[in-house]
């Protein structure tokens, strides 16, 4: 999997808020790091997972 992310972007429901993450796309997949400690770096995630991913935040599945 390519790890050379572009495109960063935060997402529009962040609105003003710090505590957030961050979106790149890479070759194969997309990559998330932390909007206030980027100098930390990032993973990265195939296609299908981040799919998964979003599906479960859609539905609730991490809801407390």
């Amino acid at each position: 999997m390519s790890t050379t992310p572009y495109g960063w972007h935060k997402s529009s429901r962040s609105g003003k808020q710090t505590s957030c993450v961050e979106v790149g796309r890479t070759a194969d997949g997309t990559a998330v790091r932390d909007t206030k400690n980027r100098s930390a770096g990032y993973f990265t995630t195939t296609p299908a997972q981040w799919t998964a991913f979003l599906g479960a935040v859609k539905t609730g599945r991490y809801d407390a």
